[in-house]
């Protein structure tokens, strides 16, 4: 299913060369049919949940808490590398999906998490996202998950990330009627997402420039 009605349309817009993605792969954004996703790191064979997302904020440094509800769950499935930036860069790509997610909980674009994790065409992007979600009174249920991370440096403040999400578990909700729409499964709820991060003063490797294959033979089971 996709779950996503405008993402990948706002991410096609604001992905540019300049995301020189051969760093870390092909490069390819094809906006899909109606709905879309976000997220990212590091490639691992074995699958390791994440934790609940207010369990994956940092505690330290003011880092913004997210929050779902009971409800809907953001599952990442990687190995830590071992590399101390590959691993930071991975773990706030993975706050950059919730944060979105976060802001369509909230039902606000203005919360301290979208802006904290996300800058330039990306934060643009996902505002237009949130938009869109809020203008069609949506939201989200149940699970979606992003598997086989591959993370590569780019000197010692940027990164480029590749990652897939399955979204055949999680499907839109009428936040106003509590309607959901159990769409089936198709090729279309599989994306290969690739991500540049930049590390910003404050040491947080946030998400800059994003371009999303829909139904991405890369990403079917």
């Amino acid at each position: 299913m996709n779950r996503r009605p405008t993402l990948l349309a706002a991410l096609a817009l604001t992905a540019t060369a300049a995301l020189t993605l051969s760093a870390c792969g092909s490069d390819d954004d094809s906006p899909a049919k109606d709905k879309d996703t976000i997220a990212g790191a590091d490639t691992g064979d074995k699958k390791s949940p994440s934790p609940t997302p207010s369990e994956s904020d940092p505690a330290s440094g003011g880092r913004p808490k997210i929050t779902f509800p009971a409800d809907a769950k953001n599952v990442f499935e990687y190995e830590k590398t071992g590399d101390a930036a590959k691993d930071a860069a991975l773990l706030d790509s993975t706050l950059s999906i919730n944060s979105v997610d976060d802001a369509i909980f909230k039902g606000s674009t203005d919360t301290e998490a979208l802006g904290f994790y996300n800058a330039e065409r990306a934060l643009s992007a996902s505002i237009t996202f949130v938009n869109g979600y809020l203008k069609k009174n949506h939201t989200w249920v149940g699970e979606t998950r992003y598997f086989d991370y591959e993370v590569k440096l780019s000197g010692a403040n940027a990164a480029y990330v590749t990652y897939c999400s399955d979204e055949s578990k999680s499907f839109l909700k009428n936040r106003k009627t509590g309607k959901v729409d159990n769409t089936p499964t198709t090729a279309d709820s599989y994306v290969l997402y690739h991500t540049k991060l930049a590390k910003n003063a404050d040491g947080v490797w946030q998400t800059t420039d994003i371009a999303s294959d829909r139904g991405s033979k890369t990403c079917q089971p």
